[in-house]
């Protein structure tokens, strides 16, 4: 347990209590997801390699597609079809290529500038949980390779509440993690970097929320809009907790 070492207090400008407890987002709020897609399109690279295809080409043509946007489907279809692979001898190499980028797991992911002494300041005032979409063993690993598991109250892992479904913005795992905070939902602050995911999220439980303009989804429109809208986890920091 890591209890709040002084009261919280309103952030200035919102209305209401003061929070109860903070939610924080995990790809692209803490660390940039681009150093872990990085790391695992080589990993899907090497698979290649053992199949004949040219590993750099290959890693190539797998960020080009991931780069376009991270969670679309079919990048490994795009990505082959780019390196100049048939689309029959493309379903043979697929699985394999899945499974090496599932099955990637990083040594370290470095954290955004500033960002451990961000949640630390914010640990220090609120109790907070990490709240996340995707596989659990892949988003575990990656929470271990930020070097973060243990600075959290509680980690919720959406797939792990009821698959792909269970992702934002569905607001199940809004509501776990407000259950590990012993608050209702409404009482919490969601931090996170996809407006149509953690912002709306928050938004359909009442809960306030704080968007970062980091990684993939910087310059993606706040619709709906955040209670506060901050450059990263830093400033998101000094509204929680005012100097």
């Amino acid at each position: 347990m890591h209890p709040p070492v002084t009261p919280p207090v309103t952030p200035p400008g919102w209305t209401g209590p003061a929070p109860a407890g903070v939610v924080i987002d995990l790809d692209d709020t803490l660390y940039p997801q681009s150093t872990y897609l990085y790391g695992a399109s080589r990993a899907v690279g090497r698979a290649g390699a053992a199949q004949g295809l040219c590993p750099f080409r290959l890693a190539r043509a797998v960020r080009r597609q991931l780069i376009a946007g991270s969670d679309r489907d079919g990048i490994f279809d795009q990505a082959l079809f780019a390196y100049g692979v048939s689309t029959a001898r493309a379903t043979e190499l697929i699985p394999a290529l899945v499974a090496a980028f599932t099955g990637y797991r990083p040594r370290r992911l470095p954290l955004y500038p500033g960002a451990a002494d961000a949640l630390a300041t914010i640990s220090a005032h609120y109790p907070v949980v990490c709240l996340t979409d995707g596989t659990p063993a892949i988003q575990r690993a990656k929470l271990a390779a930020t070097g973060l598991t243990d600075a959290f109250l509680a980690v919720v892992i959406t797939d792990e509440l009821g698959g792909p479904a269970a992702r934002k913005p569905h607001p199940e795992g809004l509501r776990h993690a407000a259950a590990a905070l012993g608050a209702a939902p409404s009482q919490l602050v969601m931090i996170g970097d996809r407006p149509t995911k953690d912002i709306a999220m928050a938004a359909t439980l009442g809960a306030r929320s704080i968007r970062v303009r980091t990684g993939e989804h910087a310059l993606t429109p706040d619709d709906p809009p955040a209670t506060a809208v901050v450059s990263d986890l830093t400033a998101a920091a000094a509204l929680l907790v005012p100097a």
